[in-house]
């Protein structure tokens, strides 16, 4: 995501845009963030920092939690302080994925992975704060830059003659272009309206499908099988169903949804070239 908006900078040019790593400003170091963000006057923060590793998540659950939660928090409380605006990314596996139609940002929240319990008590966290904050939850990110799952399906589908995709979890694609740019609509509109949203491309699918349009994209010749969840046993559970309804963002701010074939075929496109 910090990549996805170092090139959306390029055309807001009217905001003056700081970026900061892991290594400058590691939010986990509660004294660091205080340090620095006393000494800059910011209307926003973006937080990009997040443990990631799902399945990892659930033997490092001290590091995980303490990420994605406790050090949520406390950035959350060190803007208010400063009056600053939060704007901080969470994720569909808040859900049990026991729906069949698309979450709501007000539906029960019962995570089935660790992964997904830190991501929730960080939004509480920051809830609890008193600050100004908006919340995105966000499902299947992808992008030309990082680990993704479009990045592996590629590697794997030249190294492969055949490989084997999970066909019974749905959800949504995000390509992380896209949802910067959903990020630079929030900021630049003439009013703020905190709270939880939601925010992926348009269209559902499943793993699968989504390999299977990636392979034909890129013009590969590999076959992809599909499999039950069963066949593809991993550490940490994954809800089965986590479609997210985006109309909330949309009506509140405007900002564009595009389809995720469109954007997944920008995204290989600049991969393969």
């Amino acid at each position: 995501m910090g990549q996805a908006f170092q090139r959306l900078s390029l055309s807001l040019k009217n905001l003056e845009w700081v970026f900061l790593g892991k290594d400058s400003l590691p939010i986990e170091q509660s004294r660091v963030v205080e340090n620095y963000l006393s000494l800059v006057d910011f209307d926003y923060c973006i937080n990009c920092a997040a443990y990631t590793a799902v399945d990892l998540a659930e033997t490092e659950r001290e590091v995980a939690m303490n990420i994605n939660a406790h050090a949520a928090g406390y950035l959350m409380e060190v803007c208010a302080r400063r009056k600053i605006r939060l704007i901080h990314f969470s994720t569909d596996y808040v859900f049990d994925g026991k729906k069949n139609t698309p979450y709501r940002t007000d539906d029960k929240t019962n995570p089935v992975n660790y992964y997904g319990l830190t991501k929730l008590e960080g939004e509480r966290a920051i809830m609890q704060s008193g600050g100004e904050n908006v919340i995105i939850r966000t499902s299947w990110l992808c992008s030309v830059w990082g680990k993704n799952f479009v990045k592996t399906m590629l590697r794997l589908m030249k190294e492969k003659e055949e490989i084997k995709v999970v066909n019974d979890q749905h959800g949504c694609p995000t390509f992380a272009s896209d949802l910067a740019q959903a990020v630079g609509d929030i900021i630049i509109a003439e009013n703020f309206t905190p709270g939880v949203f939601h925010f992926s491309n348009e269209g559902p699918t499943t793993w699968f499908d989504f390999a299977t349009a990636i392979r034909d994209e890129a013009g590969y010749a590999c076959k992809v099988m599909p499999i039950p969840t069963e066949a593809y046993p991993t550490p940490a559970k994954r809800p089965q169903y986590s479609v997210l309804d985006i109309e909330k963002i949309r009506n509140v701010y405007g900002v564009a949804t595009p389809a995720w074939q469109a954007s997944m075929g920008r995204c290989v496109a600049e991969l393969v070239k």
